[in-house]
Order: structure tokens, then sequence, then C-alpha cells
């Protein structure tokens, strides 16, 4: 079945050469999604296009799509051609690699929410809630587990998308879920089961100082104290399906019965 495409996709390309677009193609390919922000009320996807070509080669952060009320605007390639690198997570920042395996700027698409009170906040996620989802179909990309906040990449200086999102009055877990459903509807690929209990068994390493739930594998359950610190070693004895965070709904059972998230681990 035909992807639904509800929307255009707009492309108003930066001059390649130049700072913000390097002409550089995505080296492994796109394999996950970067949901962003403007963090500037009352930007529009136009006027942010028309910032970034007029300071190209003043500094180099990009992004390589624009969303707004009125329009899906591409400045540097995704799906309108063949996908570029942009510039829209800090290499020093390491959470992506040991997500995705692959760096953000290398393999990731990066879409930007325009936001504010003089633009239509239902119009404008739906259509990044369409386009999410899209690049989803085109890329075979899961939508339950390919989708990552700049916020969860970058927590000590970033807040994207959430501050967008909760401006047009939704929630981040919320965002990921519509999104889910959008491909569903819209009639994207045939989504594989999630993971649920096996019985398998080994070490894995924290990457964050990280909770461990009591009961069940839930953000809402007790946890123990204190968290559990960087760099510790931590046996599980199977790999549950629970609360999704960030896309992601694996957690690791422990030896004592107790879960922690597997996003916090490598």
């Amino acid at each position: 079945m035909r992807f639904q495409e509800k929307y255009l996709i707009e492309a108003q390309y930066l001059t390649p050469g130049s700072k913000r677009r390097s002409g550089r193609l995505t080296a492994p390919g796109v394999k996950f999604i970067v949901a962003h922000d403007t963090g500037n009320p009352n930007s529009t996807a136009i006027g942010n296009v028309r910032y970034y070509q007029n300071s190209r080669n003043d500094v180099s952060a990009s992004a390589h799509i624009f969303v707004d009320d009125s329009v899906i605007l591409e400045c540097i390639p995704a799906l309108t051609d063949i996908p570029e690198k942009a510039w829209h997570v800090l290499y020093s920042v390491p959470t992506d690699d040991k997500l995705y395996g692959f760096n953000a700027n290398d393999a990731a698409i990066g879409v930007e929410y325009c936001y504010g009170s003089a633009i239509d906040a239902d119009e404008a996620y739906e259509r990044y809630v369409w386009v999410m989802a899209y690049i989803c179909d085109r890329f075979s990309l899961d939508p339950r587990t390919s989708i990552v906040g700049h916020f969860f990449l970058d927590p000590q200086r970033r807040s994207d998308p959430v501050t967008g999102l909760a401006h047009s009055r939704r929630a981040y877990e919320q965002f990921l879920r519509d999104v889910t459903e959008e491909f569903i509807a819209c009639g994207g690929g045939k989504l594989p089961p999630l993971l649920t209990t096996t019985g398998i068994g080994g070490t894995v390493r924290t990457t964050v100082r990280l909770n461990i739930r009591e009961g069940r594998p839930s953000t809402k359950a007790r946890a123990r104290v204190p968290p559990v610190e960087p760099g510790v070693e931590l046996p599980f004895v199977a790999v549950v399906e629970g609360e999704t965070i960030n896309g992601n709904p694996n957690w690791y059972k422990d030896p004592q019965g107790n879960y922690f998230w597997s996003g916090g681990v490598v």
C-alpha cells in the first residue's frame, strides 16, 4: 500500500558548499530522526530558511526540514533528493551514538517544529506528525523507536521539541504515539512485534544515572535509592516490554526481579 501523501513537501535549498550545507551525503544512510523545535516562537518555516540562507557562511548549525501551519519546507535534501548531512546535534554529545550506533549529524534527519501564538498549533502539529511518519516509511524506520528528541540527546543544553510541543498543548510522549498512529493510518510498512520477555541473560553497563524500578518496568514503579551511577555493570536475566520512554519500550529484568530501562545502558 502506498503511503498517503497528505501534504506537499517543498524544497528551498541552502547554497551547497556553505557552512550550513556542506553537500556531503549521509554516510550510512538515514537511520533515525531527531525531533527539534525552533526555540523562536512565531518564527515561520520560510523565515527560518531565509535566516539560514542569509547566514549560511557564518555558522554551521542546520536542520533538514522546517514545519509550520502552512508548509513543510526542506532546506537540506532529505526527502526531495538524495539525503545530505545537516549539523543539528553536537558531535561531542555521545547519546545518539549509544542509542543508534551512529551520530545524528551523519545518519539522522533533523526536523524543526515552528510554534507560537501566531501559528495555528493544530495545523502545524498535524504536518509535523505526518512528516515524521512519512520519513519512517520512506527509510523503513520503526516509528516507535526511531525518533528521538533533541532534549534527550543533549539534556544539559536543549529542551526541544518539548518546549514547542508544550506551547501547542501537546506532550512529547503523546507526540511519539501520534506519529506511530499516523504511520499506520497512512499505510506505512508492517511494524515488527515489539520485544517481549526472553530467556536470555548477560551483563550491560550503565551510560547514565539509572533508576532501578521495583516490581514492574515503569517509571511509575518505586525506584531503589540511590540510582546507579554511569559505568556500572548490571546483570540481567530477561528483556521485557514495559513503559515506552522516548519510543523505546524495552527494559531489562535483573536477578532480583527489578527492572531498568534499556535506553540507559550499553
